[in-house]
């Protein structure tokens, strides 16, 4: 089949600009576009990219997107890819195409119509989402973090709600400003550590009817028996300690049933008032996935891939990052969805490509667990380091351990745009951040 603009190179396309496509079209970009080797295509719906594990902050108010996104159009057009706006709706393997959905601008008029997009290899990165598991009222009531939009939606309902309370003529009422996290994985533990600081600060911008310590209150809800389970239960101690010393109450054991207008009920009978609710509870890959043109998939949708990352029914088609389902053949056990397993397969599928390219067998990924950092703002960060001593497990806290939480996104950072310009870009903030608002308030 001929190219999209006919030059018979080899067409690779990305759908998903998280951070593991977005990692891959920029580097993939930089090596084959540049020099015409290869056509590189992104697809994705949004218009820019934010690193997922920061949509806590922007939830909170402690980041402002507009200042941390990554404009895919200006970026594809400086690392040598395209960018194609548009959400994947289904896919053609004998004729070796995907089909988008039109987009549409906010005032509901169409920008760009269905079309369909040729490959020649096909990396799909779409990415998880959160999983409601059907529960009632999840949808009407709850949002979750999945998304910037979701989470400046979020952060829009809280301030909006602080600034009613302040202006109402009554007082505030039980339940109007308390937050309730479903989930107590690292999104929703970082999240009510962050809150509890930013929404004092709010408070302190003038809203003085708003008593912080009998107003505003957050509970974390925890299916489990105890909270971060990918962390070692001492850290998960250390951090319940800490959330306790806080104000946070912190309810494990404690399955939701229905989201409420006004509340979360549980299973054992109990309900916890709350007005404003966050769902951040289990992760399942796009229900598209499931059954794409005869694909395998495996459980909550992801496909499933063999050790090349090629999915298991053609092998042009690859899955990277929390929409893959790899069984780890030193551990038996599915690769996580996290962060670092995505960077480590894009990393991976990019030092495969030559051999790809040019007909060669392609080597296995293996999957190296680096352990887990968990931020609590600016009260602690702690977390575990894997394999760095004689493959011992060290627990790390305070400051080191936020230096290498930071360190993390700045990682990311230098794999989009190179380090000159990230360590421009962190001098600049670091003379401006007594300039700047430290908590968004819009």
């Amino acid at each position: 089949m001929a190219s999209e603009t006919g030059t018979g190179a080899h067409r690779i396309v990305v759908v998903g600009g998280g951070a593991a496509g977005l990692q891959l079209a920029t580097k993939l970009g930089d090596r084959y576009g540049r020099r015409g080797e290869a056509e590189v295509t992104l697809v994705d719906r949004s218009r820019t990219h934010i690193w997922k594990p920061l949509l806590h902050e922007v939830a909170a108010g402690s980041m402002d997107v507009g200042h941390h996104a990554v404009d895919y159009l200006h970026h594809a057009h400086a690392h040598h890819f395209r960018y194609r706006i548009g959400q994947m709706t289904g896919l053609e393997r004998a004729a070796r195409t995907i089909q988008l959905a039109a987009s549409h601008d906010a005032e509901g008029r169409e920008v760009t119509p269905e079309r369909r997009i040729p490959y020649d290899t096909l990396v799909i990165a779409v990415g998880s989402a959160s999983n409601d598991f059907g529960t009632p009222g999840v949808q009407q009531h709850a949002i979750a973090l999945d998304t910037p939009d979701q989470a400046e939606r979020f952060h829009r309902r809280l301030v909006n709600a602080m600034i009613r309370a302040h202006s109402q003529a009554g007082p505030v009422r039980s339940g109007q400003l308390h937050v309730a996290v479903i989930g107590a994985g690292a999104t929703g533990t970082e999240l009510v550590a962050e809150l509890h600081r930013t929404t004092r600060q709010v408070a302190a911008t003038g809203l003085d009817r708003i008593d912080p310590e009998k107003d505003l209150k957050l509970t974390l809800i925890e299916a489990a028996d105890r909270i971060l389970p990918a962390v070692p239960e001492r850290l998960a101690q250390d951090v319940m300690a800490l959330l306790a010393g806080i104000g946070v109450d912190v309810l494990t054991r404690a399955r939701v049933t229905e989201v409420r207008p006004d509340g979360v009920q549980l299973a054992d009978g109990r309900f916890v008032v709350s007005e404003l609710v966050v769902w951040a509870a289990g992760v399942r890959a796009p229900d598209f996935l499931r059954d794409l043109d005869g694909l395998e998939s495996a459980r909550n949708n992801q496909l499933a891939v063999t050790p090349t990352l090629q999915t298991t029914r053609d092998p042009d088609v690859f899955a990277i990052g929390d929409c893959a389902h790899l069984v780890d053949p030193g551990t038996r056990a599915p690769v996580p969805p996290r962060a670092q397993a995505a960077h480590q397969q894009a990393t991976h599928l990019l030092r495969q490509m030559p051999n790809r390219l040019a007909g060669r067998p392609l080597a296995p990924f293996r999957y190296r667990d680096f352990g887990s950092l968990v931020s609590l703002g600016e009260y602690t960060t702690v977390g575990n380091l894997m394999g760095f001593i004689r493959g011992k497990n060290v627990f790390i806290a305070g400051l080191f351990a936020r230096m290498m939480y930071q360190s993390l996104y700045k990682m990311h950072q230098q794999a989009l745009h190179g380090t000159w310009k990230v360590a421009l870009d962190t001098a600049a903030r670091a003379l401006t951040r007594h300039t700047v608002p430290r908590i968004k308030l819009h």
